[in-house]
């Protein structure tokens, strides 16, 4: 019987559509026994926890109390919602008083902070706070539990925090008053903070900036209209017009990138299930607000219930008992490193419980999803489309492309210090089990951009000086076009301009192939060592003709490659330098020619034929 479910469910994963998805809520209901296993391991072992081989408890994780209180609150909301008089439940009530008592002298900030108070807020909505917490630990929350530990007083300025953290002091100062901690005085600045931090960094096109105006852009950028008017709902307050405007735009771009299968965002960082639950939380928070179209609601819905059932199948390992982002060739940033496994798996229930719960007050509790969803995006959603993020100086888009089922995400989103090296930025057309990055990559194998060595060292790709971003119809097919007056010089935590080389971009999107073409132009005579280019791929059984690889197995039938001496290909192996957030890749190209003068145009273009 186990050898027929491990089947069905490897089946239901190389062939989404082959099977009916089960009702949002079933999937969900896997979440109460996830964790209640998670609370007996915490009580069994304390601080002396471990799994997988973690030590789970001394990860420094600065929000895992947070996260404990939230997941377990969680579980204690739902036990007594389905019998306040299940005989567990006085046991699992002084376990929760023991576990807070264990972590209150534990570091805990910010997110943390905000996961924490929002227990207690639902605990106390429950009439179970009294029981839960007991009166000398809460006295100690109540003093913690505050947005002053990030935030300056009287100038309520965020401490060394990019600005999306307004969002979580708000929330966290709107809970204490509803806590009856504080009056109202400290958020309605925080709203007023958080609204024009996001409106300055936002810009006229309404997806906010991860940094002060430097342009990188990823999943976050398009959910944080959503987790506002998320904040506003948790605390009881009026989603303003303004704010479902937002949301509908994130929206439209949610949709728009959805697959059937349930797998979601594709370019940033921290992927993984979270560029599955952004879907999640960006889509339930439209349908509830009213933001989607009747017919929109029931699509979304049955996308949720692909996703929830992904996790429950895909992400979440039975054997090891927890969400895995770091085995089976699976890779995730340094931010969501192993050594934080329990965090994760709270804060992820916890998104999956959250917005499960807002699809019930959607009206759509138990209803069965829809079974034609990828007909339904073959026929609504369009082909192509392209969502600017902002213009000026530097131009930043998302380019969507679907076609034969695959949805590519051509992000050009890519600016300032810390991830401009790492390839989930880069300007390239990710689609899952096509193209993908690598977190945390840096830029010793540039995925899909072509690399020069300079005679004097220097290094340069070109990322992140985009102006110009246009796009147009070529025959069944679009083309985008963006140029950058300097490359990047590689080795500095910010992008480095070096105008010794401009480029000329173009990607061809025809059915069945992405064509990239650049063109480099050197301001002067310019002496090269040598010009790379790399292409990790999840294809296998390749063969090599001239500058053409074919794949006899996977989505990439073939690459070509132009301009470039040669081609070869090996087996990426177990190479942790060749592993997306989902598995790893497992062939890779390189293609490469030696020193040269560089005198006249450079024209360089790849090729990757797709099924």
């Amino acid at each position: 019987m186990r050898l027929a479910l491990t089947l069905l469910a490897a089946a239901s994963l190389l062939s989404p559509c082959a099977h009916a998805a089960l009702p949002l809520e079933r999937s969900v209901a896997q979440a109460y026994p996830q964790l209640e296993a998670l609370f007996h391991k915490l009580v069994k072992e304390r601080d002396g926890i471990t799994m997988d081989g973690q030590a789970a408890l001394k990860s420094k994780d600065r929000f895992l109390p947070g996260k404990i209180a939230t997941g377990l609150a969680d579980l204690l909301v739902h036990v007594q919602s389905v019998n306040p008089a299940d005989p567990r439940l006085p046991g699992m009530l002084r376990d929760y008083a023991d576990l807070a008592d264990l972590t209150i002298g534990m570091d805990n900030e910010t997110w943390g902070i905000y996961y924490y108070i929002g227990a207690l807020h639902r605990l106390k909505e429950a009439g179970l706070l009294g029981r839960a917490v007991r009166p000398a630990t809460l006295a100690r929350l109540r003093d913690r539990l505050d947005w002053r530990t990030f935030v300056t007083q009287p100038g309520f300025e965020l401490v060394n925090l990019p600005t999306n953290y307004y969002g979580v002091a708000f929330s966290i100062a709107r809970l204490r008053m509803l806590m009856g901690w504080e009056d109202a005085g400290a958020s309605a600045v925080l709203l007023d903070r958080m609204l024009k931090h996001y409106a300055a960094y936002s810009g006229e096109y309404g997806f906010s900036d991860e940094t002060d105006g430097q342009g990188r852009f990823d999943r976050y950028s398009i959910l944080l209209a959503a987790e506002i008017c998320e904040r506003f709902i948790e605390t009881g307050m009026t989603v303003t017009p303004e704010l479902k405007a937002l949301l509908r735009k994130s929206a439209d771009v949610a949709l728009n990138s959805a697959t059937a299968d349930g797998t979601g965002f594709t370019m940033g960082r921290s992927l993984g299930p979270y560029g599955e639950t952004a879907m999640l939380e960006i889509l339930s928070t439209a349908a509830y607000l009213g933001v989607l179209s009747p017919e929109e609601k029931e699509y979304a819905y049955a996308y949720s219930a692909r996703i929830a059932e992904r996790y429950m199948t895909f992400w979440y390992d039975s054997g090891i008992g927890s969400v895995d982002l770091w085995n089976k060739g699976r890779r995730t940033d340094a931010y969501r490193g192993k050594h934080r496994i329990l965090g994760e798996n709270f804060s992820l229930l916890h998104q999956l419980i959250a917005t499960n719960e807002l699809w019930n007050r959607a009206e759509m509790k138990g209803v069965t999803p829809r079974q034609d969803l990828a007909a339904w995006f073959e026929r609504t959603r369009p082909k192509f489309s392209l969502t600017r993020f902002a213009r000026g100086e530097y131009d930043r888009a998302l380019a969507i492309w679907r076609d034969k089922g695959h949805v590519f995400s051509l992000s050009l989103i890519n600016g300032g210090q810390g991830q401009h090296a790492n390839s989930p930025y880069y300007p390239l057309p990710f689609a899952h089990n096509v193209v993908a990055g690598v977190a945390d990559s840096g830029h010793a194998h540039p995925q899909l951009l072509p690399k020069f060595t300079l005679a004097d060292g220097s290094e340069l790709i070109a990322t992140a000086f985009m102006k110009d971003i246009r796009s147009s119809a070529r025959g069944a097919g679009h083309v985008v076009t963006y140029r950058q007056d300097e490359l990047t010089r590689l080795g500095k935590n910010l992008p480095q301009k070096d105008g010794r080389i401009r480029v000329e971009t173009e990607y061809a999107l025809q059915s069945g192939a992405i064509t990239r073409t650049d063109r480099y132009i050197p301001t002067a005579p310019l002496d090269v060592s040598q010009v790379s280019l790399e292409f990790a791929s999840f294809s296998t059984g390749a063969t090599v003709d001239g500058n053409t690889v074919r794949f006899k197995n996977g989505a990439v039938r073939a690459f070509e490659v132009s301009s470039l001496a040669s081609c070869a290909v090996q087996p990426a192996g177990d190479n942790p330098a060749y592993r997306a957030p989902y598995g790893s890749m497992h062939s890779v190209v390189r293609c490469s020619s030696g020193a040269f003068s560089l005198r006249e145009p450079l024209v360089v273009s790849w090729t990757i034929r797709y099924q």
